[in-house]
């Protein structure tokens, strides 16, 4: 399987984290929990994080004269 296919995109990831919030939110949570959904959502944010910064690497600004420079 290629590197592409293996990392979730971005959009997973926050549904992802969404889901995480959502179930830290409830009334039925125990403390126990709680603790692992943080964990949980702590992890899914670094990844976030990772792949907006890949992403910034990638973006290609083009200047006055029409030549592509990295972001």
């Amino acid at each position: 399987m290629a590197e592409k296919e293996k990392r979730e995109n971005l959009e997973d990831l926050f549904e992802r984290l969404e889901s995480v919030i959502t179930d830290l939110e409830g009334e039925n949570v125990t403390l126990e929990e709680s603790f692992q959904l943080y964990d949980q959502g702590m992890k899914l944010l670094k990844k976030c994080s990772e792949t907006i910064d890949e992403v910034e690497k990638k973006v290609m600004i083009l200047d006055e004269d029409g030549e592509a420079h990295e972001f």
